[in-house]
């Protein structure tokens, strides 16, 4: 099996995964899975597709990610996981569609309009 590679992305993070055949090692910028997310929460999101599809211990996943927080990051990262699950076998899509898991969440952060203090907010009106 040749390395796959996918793109994830979510606000303005992105995500790019090299998926092979190996022991279960998940490096992300050139870091283990535990030092680069330290919370259990994150690392779940991570390994949710390899979980749902029983491939975890199965595949050596390297990750290059850069842009955003480090929940836009997770999240990048399990859609990317996601997408080359997908690549490898089929049925796997019937899987992970119906979890939400290949759905790219378009949500971003709206932009600060002139004139006004932020996005929505506007300026305080005093009489005086």
């Amino acid at each position: 099996m040749e390395v796959i590679h996918k793109i994830g992305r979510r606000k303005t993070a992105v995500a790019r995964v090299y998926l092979s055949k190996g022991k279960g090692n998940i490096t992300i910028n050139k870091k283990d899975i535990k030092d680069y997310f330290d919370t259990a929460t994150l690392q779940y999101k991570v390994n949710q597709p390899l979980a749902l599809t029983e491939n975890e211990g199965n595949f050596d996943i390297k990750v290059n990610v850069f842009g955003g927080g480090i929940t836009g990051q997770a999240e990048a990262i399990r859609l990317a996981i996601s997408r080359a699950m997908c690549e490898l076998n089929d049925e796997n899509r019937g899987i992970l569609k119906p979890e939400g898991l290949l759905t790219r969440d378009p949500r971003m952060v709206e932009r600060k309009k002139f004139g006004q203090k932020k996005a929505r907010k506007k300026f305080q009106f005093s009489k005086r």
